[in-house]
């Protein structure tokens, strides 16, 4: 794989490969645009995403020669988790033939998903970002797979009632105050209702992320049932450590898929031991792809891991995973256009009919790390499973089977937040599904 880094200085140009390999020309290319954030608040959670996202796209150049031939560039540009830096890298990198762009940020999400109809580049925000865009005909261009925050909250409390029951529960919602951890609130709010359980909310303002003594003595006077977490960087293990402080149950707090990483976790240890999250891709290298590369890109220290122990870890799997339907969208929009070197016009219809069963997932080497995941014109979400993990003291454990979300009640929720959205936009480019 060819990796471009942009930074002050856009001279050199690193390659991902084999250095005795030919250099590729950009018309025989595949580019990646990669928004990484490497640096900043977030650099723990960003880094091994990053690495599992160009691991995977490394192993398939070594493996394979590329995808249907077709090699794979990767370039990455540093957003530091900042929407505005976000936004100047998707305009420094849009020209080069960018496939799609996987923003990792809700913010960078909310500011790209206008941009997408105009420039022709699908948005791909991995279970994150506006959930609303789950709709395929308000969205043409934003794709959720494999599944939104919404429907994920649901799957959380599906969870929770299923071990003891929430009609009449109190449920604690813990999150970051900014556009990310207020995404799940309507639904929270209106299953709430729909369920019969009450919610106290702890908005954590980013300043406050290490310092959260008044929330969780909030948490001890409110006492939940419950606590659901939707946090980031270093706000979940500081919430892990103020929860055993109170002796909150672990068993009974439960994190969102970004907030049950072993970055998370590892700085507390022991006292985390029980504390669940929701996750939608496997743990460990014992999956057939992990397994090449590590063969392909790792052992030939081709990889930017820092330690080869982080292979595996929940983070590197999901960038990987990111990689993964990236990868897949190509190879469909290759076969349905006939074009081996696509645009992101293809990339669009490529990804609109992905078809990642459970057949195909094993083909990839990836039995049994996630749930099947369908796309169409009206579902740019896939409406996917989730399964719970938990921490045993020094690593994570999935403990459940798949749980499906309760996408009959959630989706016509997502329906009424996708006719809001564009309703002030006149000229809003929509799409007809039959």
């Amino acid at each position: 794989m060819q990796l471009v880094k942009r930074g002050a200085l856009l001279a050199s140009v690193a390659f991902i490969g084999s250095l005795a390999a030919p250099i590729v020309q950009a018309q025989d290319t595949l580019y990646m645009p990669s928004l990484t954030y490497r640096t900043g608040p977030f650099a723990g959670g960003g880094t091994p995403f990053a690495d599992g996202y160009a691991d995977y796209f490394a192993m398939i150049n070594e493996r394979d020669g590329g995808i249907n031939g077709v090699k794979i560039v990767v370039e990455e540009c540093e957003t530091a988790y900042n929407a505005q830096k976000g936004v100047e890298c998707y305009e420094a990198t849009k020209g080069n033939g960018a496939l799609a762009y996987s923003p990792l940020s809700t913010g960078i999400t909310m500011a790209l998903i206008p941009k997408a109809p105009v420039d022709k580049i699908p948005v791909f925000s991995m279970g994150y970002g506006l959930s609303a865009a789950a709709i395929g005909e308000k969205f043409p261009w934003t794709f959720t797979y494999p599944t939104s925050y919404w429907n994920q909250l649901s799957s959380i409390l599906k969870y929770i009632d299923s071990n003891g029951g929430i009609e009449g529960k109190k449920i604690g919602y813990i999150y970051l105050d900014v556009g990310y951890g207020n995404e799940p609130i309507p639904v929270l709010d209106q299953l709430a209702e729909q369920m019969g359980f009450e919610v106290a909310k702890f908005p954590v303002g980013v300043k406050e992320m290490q310092n959260q003594s008044s929330q969780w003595l909030n948490v001890r006077k409110e006492r939940p049932d419950w606590m659901i977490m939707w946090g980031w960087g270093a706000m979940n293990p500081t919430a892990v450590k103020e929860a055993a402080k109170i002796r909150f149950p672990m068993d009974r707090f439960i994190g969102n898929w970004w907030a049950g990483s072993h970055s998370d976790l590892n700085p507390v240890g022991e006292a985390g031991t029980g504390y669940l999250a929701a996750n939608f891709s496997g743990i460990g290298t014992q999956f057939g792809a992990l397994e090449d590369v590590i063969k392909h890109v790792v052992d030939k220290g081709e990889s930017k891991v820092a330690s080869k122990d982080t292979v595996g870890n929940v983070l590197y799997n999901r960038g990987l995973f990111n990689a993964v339907i990236l990868a897949e969208a190509i190879s469909v929009a290759q076969e349905m256009t006939g074009k081996k070197v696509i645009n992101g016009e293809d990339m669009r219809l490529g990804l609109e009919n992905i078809n990642l069963t459970d057949q195909r997932l094993s083909e990839l080497g990836l039995a049994d790390f996630t749930g099947p995941i369908k796309g169409s014109c009206s579902d740019h979400e896939g409406a996917g499973s989730i399964f719970i993990q938990q921490w045993n003291g020094s690593d994570w454990e999935r403990i459940t089977d798949l749980i499906a979300p309760m996408n009959d009640v959630v989706r016509p929720m997502l329906e009424e937040a996708a006719d809001k959205y564009v309703s002030d936009k006149p000229d809003w480019q929509t799409q007809a599904c039959s």
